[in-house]
């Protein structure tokens, strides 16, 4: 079973939630075209087939024991599922500030699961590490004029709760992940929790299928949903769980601040959307957090 370095383990990390910033930014154009959960169901088909050599289990590596199987549920109803539907209906009840704000808690709910679950020591350096990153991203956040007024609807409130739900459920993915990591390989955590994504989205991916125009979606966009699929289910959770195997889990919950850092840098590059000198200074203090979590600490 593959075992990266300290810094090897931070690269993947980092690469892992920039890689989730990347193609959340790119597959807005798959979000109107496909229904949320059809899209989920054909992200995770996809991903299946591309994965089927990694549900074997590594030479070495133990039979599965029935908790271990629950937690590789739980790591696909929580990370997978759950987590899709929180999002995706909170944003569309309130608004992508509120969104972005709210995903800063991202690294205070690892640190304080995992200091609960996992009996983790939270250095005072990875406490730091978690203000500087939410303190960025909300900065961030707040500091977008022209999304500011955005949504004032009165389930507002409902939208915020599932934010909040989104964020807990990122933070259990995390804390779930690092467990999982002692005992199997991050290749078969990454097929097998795909494979319960698809076995959960299947009833409403069939019924959605079955009323879909699949002819009215042009070759690029079947293009753009491969390289989604692959980047969602493939990419960015081998290289999530590679990190885990190294990296406490609240010191990896800094790395989250990634996501919307690579997001901010594919919407100014590739879709030209501007950024002012405030922003800059947001991202910034973020990525400064990154640094203060994985600064070498003195011998």
């Amino acid at each position: 079973m593959y075992t990266p370095s300290r810094w090897g383990a931070y690269g993947c990390l980092a690469l892992s939630m920039a890689l989730v910033g990347s193609y959340v930014a790119l597959s807005k154009p798959l979000a109107a075209l496909f229904p949320i959960l059809l899209l989920a169901w054909l992200r995770f088909g996809i991903g299946g087939v591309a994965m089927l050599r990694w549900l074997r289990r590594a030479p070495g590596e133990a039979p599965l024991q029935v908790r271990t199987r629950w937690l590789l549920f739980l790591e696909s109803f929580f990370g997978n599922f759950l987590f899709t539907l929180c999002m995706v209906t909170g944003v569309s009840l309130t608004s992508a500030v509120a969104a972005g704000v709210t995903m800063a808690a991202i690294p205070v709910a690892v640190a304080v699961l995992s200091w609960v679950i996992l009996r983790e020591r939270i250095a005072p350096r990875t406490w730091v590490a978690v203000a500087l990153a939410v303190a960025g991203i909300a900065l961030y956040a707040w500091v977008k004029p022209e999304e500011a007024a955005d949504s004032r609807s009165p389930y507002a409130w409902l939208g915020q709760l599932l934010l909040l739900g989104a964020v807990l459920c990122e933070a259990t993915y995390a804390v779930l992940g690092k467990q999982l990591t002692a005992s199997v390989s991050p290749k078969r955590i990454s097929a097998i929790v795909n494979l319960w994504g698809f076995a959960l989205t299947t009833p409403f991916g069939l019924y959605l299928a079955w009323q879909f125009d699949f002819a009215s979606i042009s070759l690029p966009n079947w293009s753009l949903l491969l390289f989604y699929a692959l980047a969602a289910c493939v990419w960015t959770v081998w290289l999530w769980m590679t990190g885990l195997r190294v990296v406490p889990a609240a010191q990896a919950g800094v790395f989250t601040v990634m996501l919307p850092v690579s997001a901010a840098v594919v919407g100014v590059v590739a879709l030209g959307e501007p950024i002012t000198g405030l922003q800059l200074l947001a991202l910034g203090i973020a990525l400064l957090g990154v640094l203060v979590a994985t600064w070498p600490s003195r011998r």
